[in-house]
């Protein structure tokens, strides 16, 4: 049966499981009778979909509020037990692996770190993250004692580009780390024993970084943002619906010096070649400056960022003997800090964003001091009406952010389908040429 519209009575009612599901999760407990004008949908309907959804055990009760003048009102919630989600962050140290409720509640967590020397093709061989991915994907619900049956599905933030092709399913193109063209879903779903039905949704972390702080960190409430994942290397994400998915930018390759140092890309000039930790430490050491031998990125970016702002306490050196300043590092870090604000700068000038925050586990290293230098380079590089009215700050969800970001995408297709599970996982077909191989054999 279709409606007027072409839709299907199927379709409607889905549509209003999902609006329903989508109000309580970003807005819930609600009553009944607020849910009705926070959707648009009749008292019928909301009363059909919800006793659908308690039915399913999907949507619980959560005490009640007083009414004007009549009985109290029943406030309804999404029951965080109902299911799980997997978030896994492919990072520039280790792999973090962390299961979820409904609620982003974490129920257990799991890291697996990366060489923290030799080459970085080496150190994100692939073999390696797959089964960094096996392990990790097994041991959180192993901990947590979940069956893998209330899996709402795994989602993955790498580096990289990610396409989706009939054959493979998400592939990975990771130029700067040695990915060309990785098909990651077929080799997941070829080693990790997880039913057929739960879906793997495999997304640039950038992106991931963006839906967590959209839906619960600092851009909530904007209507547009640019998110900055400032690691190792920089990427962004820009957003233009606060509950749809960002579009992935790799604004780390923007040319900002031709004929300039060379990216780890293969490319020169890069903003990354710049602006990214791994970067921003190369310029300190040829500068003089001493990272600490053998330390990965993390630890040496602290370093430097002792050198160069040594803590003053009163009192604490009476003779004025005391180093000052690295002031290699500090020149760094001021060049750096130039790169970065002309970066956002085009970020201003071509999107014209709401908010732009900076997370990334250096940029939130970084932290305030560096931000302010930042934002007063984006501005006085930007054109000055859009630049005037956009607010730059720091993300507020941590380091963490792209593990919950990731667990955030089998959430948002699962409420996109109105809080019903696929009886199976859209299913990657074999290569072409096994599929004529297959066919020659059997005629």
């Amino acid at each position: 049966m279709h409606a007027k519209s072409g839709r299907t009575v199927r379709d409607l009612r889905r549509e209003n499981r999902t609006a329903v599901l989508r109000r309580l999760y970003f807005d819930g407990p609600m009553s009944r009778l607020a849910l009705g004008p926070a959707t648009g949908l009749s008292s019928g309907s909301i009363s059909n979909v919800v006793a659908e959804l308690v039915a399913e055990g999907l949507v619980e009760e959560a005490g009640s509020v007083d009414s004007a003048g009549g009985r109290p009102r029943t406030l309804l919630r999404i029951a965080p037990g109902s299911g799980c989600m997997i978030g896994v962050d492919v990072g520039e140290t280790r792999v973090r692996i962390e299961l979820f409720d409904l609620a982003l509640t974490e129920l257990a967590r799991t890291e697996r770190p990366l060489a923290p020397s030799g080459p970085r093709t080496a150190r994100y061989e692939v073999a390696v993250v797959v089964d960094h991915l096996r392990d990790g994907i097994a041991e959180v619900l192993r901990t947590a004692g979940v069956p893998a049956e209330r899996l709402l599905g795994v989602g993955i933030g790498v580096p990289g580009i990610v396409e989706r092709t009939p054959e493979d399913g998400a592939v990975v193109h990771g130029q700067t780390i040695g990915w060309d063209a990785v098909p990651l879903e077929r080799l997941l779903r070829e080693t990790v024993e997880l039913p057929a039905e739960v879906p793997y949704r495999i997304e640039n972390g950038a992106k991931t970084l963006g839906q967590a702080e959209m839906w619960f960190g600092a851009g909530r409430g904007a209507r547009s943002a640019v998110v900055v994942l400032f690691g190792s290397g920089v990427g962004a994400c820009v957003v233009t619906d606060p509950l749809g998915p960002g579009r992935a930018l790799e604004w780390g390759h923007l040319t900002v010096r031709v004929r300039g140092r060379r990216c780890r890309c293969g490319a020169q000039g890069c903003l990354e070649a710049y602006a990214g930790a791994e970067a921003l430490l190369a310029r300190w050491r040829d500068a003089g400056g001493e990272p600490p031998a053998g330390a990965d990125e993390e630890t040496a970016l602290t370093a430097m960022l002792a050198a160069a702002y040594p803590p003053d306490e009163p009192g604490s050196d009476p003779l004025g003997d005391a180093p000052g300043p690295d002031m290699a590092a500090v020149a760094v870090l001021d060049e750096t800090a130039e790169y970065l604000g002309a970066g956002l700068a085009d970020l201003i000038n071509l999107f014209q964003p709401e908010r732009i925050l900076v997370g990334g586990w250096a940029g939130l290293q970084l932290g305030s001091r560096f931000l302010g230098s930042v934002a007063a380079y984006a501005r006085a590089y930007a054109l000055r009406h859009p630049g005037g009215r956009t607010q730059i700050a720091l993300g507020t969800l941590g380091p963490e952010a792209v593990t919950v970001g990731a667990g955030l995408l089998p959430l948002v297709d699962f409420f996109a389908q109105g809080g019903r599970r696929p009886e199976r996982a859209p299913s990657v077909p074999a290569p072409a040429w096994q599929t004529a191989l297959r066919d020659r054999v059997s005629t």
